[in-house]
């Protein structure tokens, strides 16, 4: 019996502490001073919580759980192998593999006491399993569609896919799966039958959520998952009385609902806008208008004009993650500012495909982090800025999202590119961004495009002020 509790006492003592380690781990997250401290800590929370599993007096048998631990570890290390550019996609499946254990977690719970004792699937337990399970087998399934979207494997369409009455069918196949786990609530064991129904429903409409959204609502949808996947496993933890699934579940969801506030507000959008507006698609030019023409500029020419400058923003996006340009972009950053340039790097909160991509991958290349502004900041110095160089931005700075109300941008917070002195824009090419139209900021008198993949571009630029001779 004193073995007996005190198996107890390590078990509740190993998940109080790492309680505390994963409120830290979040808190410390905040600033890149602490995040490494704050990874530390939510890896010590993380391992206190599977011993504290270890030596709960319930658990008999340890193969299983050996074969899962050595399971996840197969599969676990190759995914931490995953280059930066791969991050949003590799979160995503993170995502994905939360949501199936949840939701087969809560099927197993569901069974085995529907035939062993169903007098413990009161309606509160059976409350908890219903939306375990659909929260974890449509943040499955959804977060399986976002990381193919992604990945852009080729059967899955990065731009939205609709179809007619789909927001009415997407909410009815919700309402059914609802209704159904009313009926589970309120008789288990007489409407057992329809708990296979509801994980079709989950799985179904977690791929139907996900398909019709465009690659530019990515960081929203990727924030949203990660919110539904900590709302699974609280519901997790009432099922199983774990408070500390509960603790990390409500830390998990709450975080990922704040950053999906943070980039709805960025985008000047609503949730219901982002899950239900195919946001992304491509549109069509008007016929017959005037045809525009954008300016060349070479890599020579702007490293000329770049020497010659007190203020230089860059503008980070996803042409520069796909190029892996960052460390050219650092050697860029060290060589103006050897001149004596200031150099900033403006953050738009949507660039890339997940929140805060930009500054991870700027950070790799230890860019300083005071030299990271966010858009809000650095707009009040843009028409101070001699130059503006883009770096694969597109919809972030495109000056339609300002004046245009036909835009599926209007009313989108942009860094405001346009309004500096001189303004050069990397791109491979002249095909529209995520949001699928085209930007003004390409065809506005000072600006001048620098085609080309933006690590041999941005290579180029950094030759060019090697070669120039003389200071700022």
């Amino acid at each position: 019996m004193r073995e007996l509790l005190d198996s107890l006492q390590a078990t509740e003592f190993a998940y109080l502490i790492a309680a505390g380690l994963f409120i830290l781990s979040l808190y410390w997250m905040n600033s890149p001073q602490t995040a490494r401290r704050g990874v530390l800590a939510g890896v010590i929370a993380m391992i206190l919580a599977v011993l504290g599993a270890a030596v709960d007096p319930h658990v008999h048998s340890y193969h299983w759980i050996a074969i899962a631990i050595a399971l996840g570890f197969v599969v676990g290390v190759p995914l931490s192998w995953v280059p930066l550019t791969a991050v949003p996609q590799r979160t995503a499946l993170s995502h994905a593999f939360g949501g199936l254990a949840v939701g087969l977690l809560g099927t197993a719970k569901f069974y085995d006491w529907l035939y062993s004792d169903v007098s413990r699937l009161s309606h509160f337990t059976m409350t908890a399993i219903v939306a375990e399970v659909l929260l974890g087998f449509l943040t499955f399934t959804g977060s399986l569609m976002a990381a193919g979207k992604l990945q852009e494997i080729k059967w899955i369409p990065q731009r939205p896919v609709t179809w007619p009455y789909q927001n009415v069918g997407n909410l009815a196949l919700l309402a059914i799966a609802v209704l159904c786990g009313l009926a589970l609530i309120l008789d288990p064991q007489r409407f057992s039958l329809l708990f296979p129904a509801i994980i079709v429903l989950a799985l179904a409409f977690g791929v139907l959520l996900v398909l019709p959204i465009g690659g530019a609502d990515m960081p929203t949808v990727i924030s949203l998952l990660n919110s539904y996947a900590g709302l699974s496993a609280v519901a997790l933890g009432f099922v199983l009385d774990n408070m500390l699934l509960v603790t990390a579940g409500a830390l998990d969801g709450a975080s990922g609902l704040i950053l999906s506030i943070i980039m709805c507000r960025a985008m000047n959008r609503s949730f219901t806008n982002v899950l239900f507006g195919a946001f992304g698609q491509v549109q069509s030019q008007a016929a017959g208008g005037e045809a525009k023409t954008a300016k060349r500029e070479t890599p020579e020419g702007a490293a000329q004009i770049m020497e010659q400058a007190s203020l230089v923003v860059i503008v980070p996006g996803y042409g520069m993650a796909v190029a892996q340009a960052q460390h050219r972009v650092k050697e860029l950053y060290d060589l103006l500012t050897k001149r004596g340039i200031d150099v900033r790097f403006a953050i738009h909160p949507v660039a890339g495909r997940m929140p805060g991509h930009m500054n991870v991958l700027l950070a790799e290349s230890e860019i300083p982090y005071d030299k990271l502004v966010e858009m809000d900041e650095i707009n009040h110095d843009l028409p101070q800025a001699d130059v503006v160089l883009v770096i694969g931005a597109n919809d972030v700075v495109n000056p339609a999202a300002r004046h245009d109300k036909a835009s599926p941008i209007y009313g989108m917070p942009i860094i405001d590119a346009d309004k500096a002195r001189t303004c050069f824009a990397i791109k491979r090419s002249m095909n529209p961004g995520f949001a699928g139209i085209e930007n003004e900021l390409y065809f506005a008198d000072r600006t001048y495009m620098l085609f080309g993949d933006a690590k041999a571009v941005v290579g180029e630029l950094v030759k060019g002020l090697s070669g120039n001779s003389g200071g700022h």
